[in-house]
């Protein structure tokens, strides 16, 4: 319930001043007006469509990327080589601003559904592969004596005590990457896209439907706390062995 009071009081303030005048109906629709247009888009169907496939590129994106950064911090991880081989590279393609690829992306794969999963896919896989490498670079030293003492091999080391000491990072990895995975979705699906959310937003934009462009930004956001709220959940289902603070 409190949590509650902010964004209820911010939407009632927002009522007040549309139905007053203060905010005119041209720069922003009111709450009632935004109420309405989202009935009438899931009513005819547009909003349910244009959500089934703007997920599918987040699942697909998010898949691709995961495979790939979780593979490469793997590897730099747990072997020095790896690292050598691995890291230098993916540090400094960290450095280059992932939205900046788009042009070559339309020129490499073309304009259709491609671009737009392998702008989501780079987005995840840094985020997963610094917070994954962090993990297993921070398993505490003695936790590996111990392992070692009590006769685990390599890969018993690997299995027992790195990769579950590396997973609370990994959980926040994935955090960071589901947050990425949707602010590429919106830059992807603005490159000639015919179907999603951003071709709403688009569509809503040359006939200055604030009410629509509400609709979708208000769906991206419902959709990415859900994403989070499932993070969550797994992080305390996985992690139920690491207590933490939760506050007083």
């Amino acid at each position: 319930m409190r949590r509650a009071v902010g964004p209820v009081g911010l939407v009632v303030v927002w009522q007040v001043l549309s139905g007053s005048g203060v905010l005119a109906a041209d720069l922003l629709a009111s709450p009632v007006d935004i109420a309405r247009a989202a009935g009438g888009m899931v009513a005819d169907g547009t909003l349910p469509s244009a959500m089934g496939v703007s997920l599918q590129r987040v699942v697909v994106g998010l898949v691709l990327g995961g495979v790939a950064g979780i593979g490469l911090a793997l590897v730099a991880g747990l072997s020095r080589l790896g690292e050598d081989l691995v890291d230098a590279t993916v540090q400094m393609l960290r450095s280059i601003p992932w939205v900046g690829v788009i042009p070559l992306f339309i020129i490499w794969l073309g304009i259709g559904e491609a671009p737009k999963i392998a702008l989501i896919a780079v987005g995840v896989a840094f985020h997963l592969y610094l917070n994954v490498y962090a993990g297993i670079r921070g398993v505490d030293a003695q936790l590996m004596e111990a392992g070692t003492s009590l006769g685990l091999g390599r890969w018993g080391l690997i299995r027992h005590v790195v990769l579950p000491g590396a997973l609370p990072g990994a959980m926040t990895g994935l955090r960071y990457a589901l947050a990425t995975a949707w602010l590429a979705l919106v830059f992807g699906e603005q490159v000639n896209a015919d179907d999603g959310l951003g071709f709403l937003m688009n569509q809503a934009r040359e006939f200055f439907r604030t009410d629509v462009i509400v609709v979708c930004l208000v769906v991206y956001a419902v959709l990415g706390l859900l994403a989070d709220f499932l993070v969550r959940t797994l992080e305390r289902l996985l992690l139920q062995w690491r207590p933490t603070f939760t506050g007083r």
